[in-house]
């Protein structure tokens, strides 16, 4: 009862927001197709969600939102697109906790501004990474992959999507905690890394969740762990790091919208109405469900500090995992 009388009030503040928003700002916008780059290829998390989001957006608003796969250097190339683009609401990015706050701890220059060159726009998600290897290693558990690491150092290796990524991140922070001398293989995305691991090229990944989820289930992949602090309903019989013991290993990947700087704040408010109304749907409940994910909704004020809050927080962790960029 609780949870319905709070999806009722979030869908009636969400469209009172665009109600509420001057009649140009309504009339006017958008007159195109709207693109959404995604720092990622095809196959992974932001990859899924941003196309879902995207058709059920458009239904929306009347215009496509069209997505545009543009992986490569930890998602800077995407971000480096977008910080330049026109602050006219029609080049949008879904970016992750990837893109700012690891990013701006881990490379020593980027060609933009992780802050001060952006237009939050709104929060859609927050999700799991998950421990898998390939069912053929002998390891079961969070320990036994650490152990036969130790065992034979130097011999293996973990896949990411790529460098500087939260997937390179959480394997270095595996690395340093449990002592583990293995190698890093950057790929173009979760997907792609995904994929090393069915096809036995690397000993292990932490994936995001589509990729994931349908080979675990399908017998194709063992899941060790999941990286939340509670185990995730689609896969209830995965435990936790801490449950599989590794304690204070966190991470969630937060997901959200940005734009360039200076966009009107009409549009991001008109954008933020419309993506807090696209999780309401049913559609992108059952999508959200057969993630594991959970849907996020903030102001584009409460976004900024947010993102503000993560890169100080993630600076000192990307720190002592030691992860760099090749």
């Amino acid at each position: 009862m609780a949870a319905s009388l709070f999806r009722a009030l979030f869908l009636a503040l969400a469209l009172a927001a665009v109600a509420s928003l001057p009649a140009a700002a309504q009339s006017d916008y958008p007159k195109q197709p709207i693109r959404m780059f995604v720092g990622f290829a095809p196959g992974g998390i932001s990859d899924v969600l941003a196309r879902a989001l995207a058709a059920k957006v458009s239904t929306q608003i009347g215009q496509s939102i069209i997505v545009e796969n543009k992986p490569g250097a930890g998602t800077t190339i995407a971000g480096d697109l977008v910080a330049k683009a026109a602050p006219d609401g029609y080049t949008i990015w879904l970016q992750d906790i990837t893109t700012h706050a690891i990013n701006a701890s881990l490379y020593p220059k980027l060609p933009y501004d992780t802050l001060k060159d952006f237009s939050p726009i709104a929060m859609v998600a927050s999700t799991p990474l998950m421990l898998v290897v390939h069912p053929s290693s002998p390891a079961k558990t969070v320990r036994e992959l650490a152990a036969l690491a130790k065992a034979e150092p130097g011999k293996m290796s973990y896949g990411s999507s790529g460098n500087g990524t939260i997937i390179h991140l959480a394997s270095e922070m595996l690395k340093a905690t449990q002592a583990m001398d293995v190698a890093h293989i950057p790929y173009k995305g979760s997907g792609p890394a995904t994929q090393a691991i069915l096809a036995n090229e690397v000993s292990f990944v932490f994936s995001t969740m589509p990729p994931a989820v349908s080979n675990v289930k399908a017998g194709k992949l063992r899941a060790l762990a999941v990286t939340t602090p509670r185990r995730v309903g689609a896969v209830p019989d995965v435990p936790t790091m801490g449950e599989a013991g590794v304690p204070n290993f966190e991470l969630v990947l937060y997901t959200g919208i940005l734009g360039p700087r200076g966009m009107d704040p009409g549009i991001v408010r008109r954008l933020n109405a419309e993506f807090a109304r696209a999780l309401q749907s049913e559609e992108m409940k059952k999508v959200y469900d057969n993630l594991g994910a959970d849907p996020m909704s903030t102001t584009p004020e409460a976004m900024g500090e947010m993102l503000a809050r993560e890169m100080t927080r993630y600076a000192p962790v990307v720190k002592a995992s030691g992860a760099k960029v090749d």
